[in-house]
């Protein structure tokens, strides 16, 4: 069964999302004057955090646009009603700073070399087409990728094997001949097997419980996990 192609997730995958997203967070609401609010900086993070994972839900299930998830994220943290200016305003302050500490992590690089020969390359994000393609681009990585989709354009999000199959088909490949590598164990790894693909799961931390197979803690271990994959009948 060989593995032709991988698709990939970005945020947290390739890209240092959290880093880059706990750096800018915590500077903006300084920089806005709203440290004094929370408890401590922990505090104010998950505050953000959980605020981003509310609303970035309810554009992963199609109920508001893009554009209105970082409005609404806005104005949940603030507890403010903003017009959609003043979210806009607010919001873009943030992304300013995001956007200048986004970095990947120190294995991307070598684990998509490895892999350049060998394997057609994809990405597969529940996130909008302009905001990966101008990241990855930024990043330096995007000419990697032959195809980049992503749930604002296809209308169905990851875990839904609907998404999974249209990367498979974007790519004009069978879903057996296509791998998934992506940080989240459920949303990714599993949802990628269900749909017939063969999952990967990046775990940098190691410290889940968690039973599945291939797990890797580093990119560059990816090339052997392929290697395996495609030998097995």
């Amino acid at each position: 069964m060989p593995i032709r192609a991988v698709l990939w997730d970005v945020n947290d995958t390739l890209f240092d999302y959290t880093g880059s997203d706990d750096a800018a967070a915590l500077a903006h609401i300084e920089a806005e004057g709203l440290l004094s609010r929370h408890a401590s900086p922990e505090a104010a993070l998950a505050r953000w955090r959980a605020v981003m994972e509310e609303q970035y839900a309810r554009f992963t299930s199609g109920e508001i646009a893009f554009l209105d998830h970082r409005r609404e994220r806005a104005r949940q943290f603030l507890g403010a009603r903003l017009s959609d200016e003043d979210a806009d305003a607010w919001f873009g302050r943030y992304v300013t700073r995001y956007e200048a500490a986004w970095t990947l992590f120190p294995d991307t690089v070598a684990a998509l070399d490895a892999l350049a020969r060998s394997h057609r390359h994809g990405v597969l994000s529940n996130s909008s087409v302009r905001n990966q393609d101008r990241k990855l681009t930024r990043l330096g990585i995007r000419d990697r990728f032959e195809v980049l989709l992503c749930s604002d354009r296809l209308g169905v999000a990851k875990p839904d094997a609907a998404a999974f199959l249209a990367g498979c088909a974007a790519l004009d490949l069978p879903p057996h001949e296509v791998a998934y590598v992506g940080d989240r164990l459920d949303l990714d790894a599993e949802a990628a097997v269900a749909a017939g693909l063969t999952g990967v799961w990046p775990d940098r931390n190691g410290g889940s419980a968690a039973a599945f197979s291939p797990r890797i803690s580093v990119l560059t271990d990816l090339p052997a996990v392929l290697e395996t994959a495609s030998a097995s009948p």
